[in-house]
């Protein structure tokens, strides 16, 4: 019988899993640790995916393969080019679909609203990295060597630790402290909810017109930090949250002492400018929609612990 083989179990790794078993499909979670979503449908295994041998064991028989991993941002330059080898490797070996989670890193600084059909133009390692991946495998798709697509996020948003808002802004926020974001505060910036990744993951493994292209989650809200954070502490019964920006002077220093603020400031473009995502033709053709920003900020505020204000 088919199954799916999900990679990774994060932010986005573990909704999908999930969503996956809950219309019925069998899962395949593929983990370092063996972690995954809790449910009968979901066989947890803990390998290493860097190993094509392996991955392809384990992906023989499946339906299609959607990587939700990705390693550490410090390591990409050395961890992420095996790892997308040797997934690239297994799809081509087994006949799976492979549906890649990927990122606007590819990009590079844009000007206006990110459509699917801007070219890759990364200006910095991480965005070169990514957008190589993306582009070996589209590659291996126009030969006929496989079947591949991508959906890319922005900003991600949900309950846990799923991204630099949460990092940054909302532990502070919630604690009644001034929170410090390294960014132009009030700059629009497009917010992806993690249910909603995973959907659109789901949605693109299964419509035949979702292969060689890719496609961006539909956005929640493109409201800028400042907005965002004052609409999270309005629903948590808050007073006006504090903010304070970190530039990019800040990060430079801080980056002589603390890895990730060194990682970060490569890519501190796409915080320091708009950074707006087009979904129109997710919702048009694979017929997802964004959730709205309100049940999203709730589960946000449920997983920190904090109640929404009664409204």
């Amino acid at each position: 019988m088919p199954f799916v083989v999900v990679t990774g179990a994060g932010a986005a790794g573990l909704p999908t899993a999930r969503q996956f078993a809950e219309s019925g499909e069998r899962v395949r979670q593929i983990t370092r640790s063996g972690r995954g979503a809790d449910h009968p449908l979901v066989e947890r295994i803990a390998a290493d995916i860097t190993d094509p041998d392996r991955l392809t064991e384990l992906t023989e028989g499946a339906r299609v393969l959607i990587n939700c991993a990705v390693p550490a941002l410090d390591r990409w330059a050395t961890d992420l080019p095996p790892m997308a080898a040797a997934l690239l490797t297994a799809v081509e070996r087994t006949g799976a679909g492979y549906v890649m989670l990927g990122n606007t890193y590819g990009y590079g600084p844009v000007d206006g609203p990110m459509t699917e059909d801007l070219p890759m133009a990364a200006t910095t390692v991480k965005g070169r990295v990514r957008a190589r991946m993306w582009l070996d495998a589209l590659a291996a798709h126009e030969a006929g060597r496989a079947r591949v697509t991508e959906v890319r996020a922005a900003g991600f948003l949900g309950a846990g630790p799923v991204g630099a808002y949460a990092a940054f802004v909302l532990g502070p926020v919630l604690a009644g402290e001034t929170a410090s974001f390294p960014g132009d505060l009030d700059a629009p910036h497009s917010w992806n909810y993690t249910e909603d990744i995973a959907r659109t993951l789901v949605a693109a493994s299964r419509d035949d017109r979702a292969w060689g292209r890719p496609w961006h989650v539909p956005v929640t809200s493109s409201l800028s930090v400042r907005a965002l954070t004052e609409r999270l502490a309005d629903l948590a019964g808050l007073p006006t949250p504090q903010l304070r920006r970190i530039h990019r002077a800040e990060v430079a220093a801080l980056a002589q002492r603390q890895p990730l603020f060194a990682e970060l400031l490569e890519v501190l473009y796409s915080n320091e400018n708009p950074h707006v995502l087009d979904s129109a033709r997710t919702e048009a053709v694979l017929g997802v929609r964004p959730t709205p920003l309100e049940p999203v900020l709730r589960e946000t505020l449920a997983g920190a612990g904090i109640p929404a204000a009664e409204r």
